[in-house]
């Protein structure tokens, strides 16, 4: 855990975990991108299954390092479901006719 002494420092330091948390997203979404490749059907993108997987880790992290659980279900809601869209577009890019 990060000990700060003035406000300024609160801000630096949260500054600096907003750019790793946008460039770790970002990671994600190129891995998400691949993963298209990989899929047969639109259903095996949306894949059920490893969301709610997913969701249940990530709860259980958030649990784990004293963090809303329901803050972290909210936001990988969110970054899931734009991500799904995202590799919708990609495997229907990818399909030959």
């Amino acid at each position: 855990m990060i000990i700060c002494n003035s406000l300024e420092e609160v801000r630096a330091n949260i500054d600096i975990l907003d750019d790793k948390l946008v460039e770790l997203i970002s990671q994600r979404s190129h891995l998400v991108r691949q993963a298209a490749k990989f899929k047969n059907s639109v259903e095996d993108v949306k894949a059920d299954d490893r969301i709610e997987f997913i969701m249940q880790k990530v709860r259980r992290k958030a649990i784990s390092l004293d963090v809303s659980p329901n803050l972290i279900s909210e936001l990988f809601t969110i970054m899931i479901h734009e991500m799904v869209e995202t590799e919708i577009s990609e495997f229907r890019n990818t399909q030959t006719f």
